[in-house]
């Protein structure tokens, strides 16, 4: 059976049309809620949301959902994504609802699903829902009804949590700090977490009014919080995204630092603690340089599919905790079950304070290298994969550029494309390669 309405992070779209209405998201709930009831006589469900003006109505819908099933929920109000995955877990919950579209502007909206465990649920658990929602609803009578309540105290019991993942023995006193939250779930919290560590706090993107969630801030619009350090004289700059499962920090330089170099520093300050690093995580579009540097200090590396919840599946399966992309999702699972840009955020400044150096120094090892990407449209019903050139272009490609390059070709998931990345030490070598290879494609 082929997913109807899940993604590769849960369900997603414009809000007013399918699924993102309400008369689906109570129909989604009470699935749900049904096949909770499989296996749990009386579930609890916890739900979260950002701060999209569309969260009210989605959240209604799933309320009353949940109840028709006689599962009852608690609500939190506005709270990160990784906040919910915790509070799930430390409540006892039987899953853990998220209303958010992430990074994606105030007009989409969608949902995502924790366990009871705080972790991703697998695409078993999600087809089982698809399967319910084709059902006829079976309406609980009124004395088997769900009741619902707010958890009033949801962002202090989170933000206690994140504290309690930075070091005691360390603190931010004598830290300037810029916190730009995108106008998104972590306004009332993120500035809470770093002030109560010690650091001095300025915060930008904490005033949302339902339509400014990303909206010229955050983690996708970074310029922003580059501005906001240089005004300030701040030492760092942490900016989230939307739901605050992802950041990007600037020093005070302005230079800005993506996650596969801060992986890299959060995978250093365990090696420089004394710990055992057996390996770490990227996507397919971790840059080489990352690579190049854990694995000379004997750390193994494996790539894997481009998402947070490739990612995760790796680490398990390998029974390692590091892993992270470019974008800012980054995973320390002994600090959390999932991606947390606040708890990230807290890693790498932890390593700065306990190396007592800045982050440049850090990375003094780690040259990025260049990556250039070409898109190439494709002609409709065109089988790119056939091309008769493309295969012996590419093996050209990958013996000129040898050990100090590589090439990935791969197709959009959401545009007729196809994507051309080549990455070397030399940025002219590297765009003559795609170019080349581009070529290929549209002949």
């Amino acid at each position: 059976m082929s997913r109807t309405y899940f993604g590769t992070d849960g369900i997603r779209g414009t809000v007013g049309q399918e699924p993102i209405t309400p008369d689906f998201m109570l129909r989604l709930g009470h699935a749900v809620g049904r096949v909770l009831k499989r296996s749990e006589a009386r579930p609890t469900v916890l739900i979260g949301k950002d701060t999209r003006i569309s969260g009210y109505m989605i959240e209604s819908s799933l309320e009353a959902g949940f109840a028709s099933a006689g599962v009852d929920v608690f609500l939190t109000g506005p709270l990160p994504t990784p906040g919910v995955a915790y509070l799930t877990r430390a409540l006892r919950q039987s899953l853990g609802v998220v209303i958010s579209a992430s990074h994606n502007p105030y007009g989409d909206n969608g949902i995502k699903f924790f366990s009871a465990r705080g972790e991703k649920l697998p695409d078993a658990w999600e087809l089982e829902v698809e399967a319910a929602l084709a059902e006829t609803p079976q309406w609980a009578d009124s004395a088997q009804l769900g009741k619902a309540r707010r958890l009033d105290d949801a962002s202090g019991r989170y933000i206690e949590f994140c504290k309690n993942t930075f070091s005691s023995e360390l603190s931010l006193k004598g830290l300037k700090v810029v916190i730009d939250a995108a106008h998104g779930a972590a306004y009332h919290v993120a500035p809470d977490v770093f002030h109560e560590l010690g650091a001095e706090t300025v915060c930008i993107g904490c005033k949302p009014d339902g339509f400014n969630i990303n909206a010229g801030h955050g983690a996708t619009s970074p310029a922003a919080l580059v501005q906001a350090v240089r005004e300030h004289g701040a030492d760092y700059g942490v900016a989230l995204d939307g739901d605050a499962d992802r950041l990007q920090l600037v020093d005070a330089n302005g230079r800005l630092y993506n996650g596969d170099e801060l992986l890299y520093v959060m995978v250093a300050d365990r090696l420089a603690q004394g710990q055992a690093v057996p390996g770490a995580v990227g996507t397919l579009m971790t840059n080489m340089a990352v690579e190049v540097a854990l694995k000379a200090r004997g750390v193994e590396f494996v790539r894997a599919k481009v998402g947070d919840r490739y990612i995760l599946e790796e680490l398990v399966a390998r029974e390692w905790l590091l892993g992270g992309e470019g974008s800012g999702h980054l995973l320390a699972l002994d600090k959390h079950t999932t991606g947390d840009g606040i708890v990230s955020a807290l890693q790498v400044l932890q390593a700065i304070a306990r190396a007592g150096r800045p982050l440049p120094e850090l990375l003094s090892g780690v040259t990025l290298f260049p990556q250039v990407l070409v898109n190439v449209r494709l002609a409709p019903g065109q089988d790119w994969k056939s091309n008769p050139g493309l295969a012996d272009t590419q093996a050209a490609v990958v013996r000129e550029l040898g050990s100090a390059g590589r090439v990935l070709i791969r197709p959009s998931g959401t545009e007729p494309l196809v994507r051309v990345m080549v990455e070397a030490r030399d940025e002219g070598l590297a765009r003559a390669c795609a170019e080349r290879l581009a070529d290929t494609l549209r002949a």
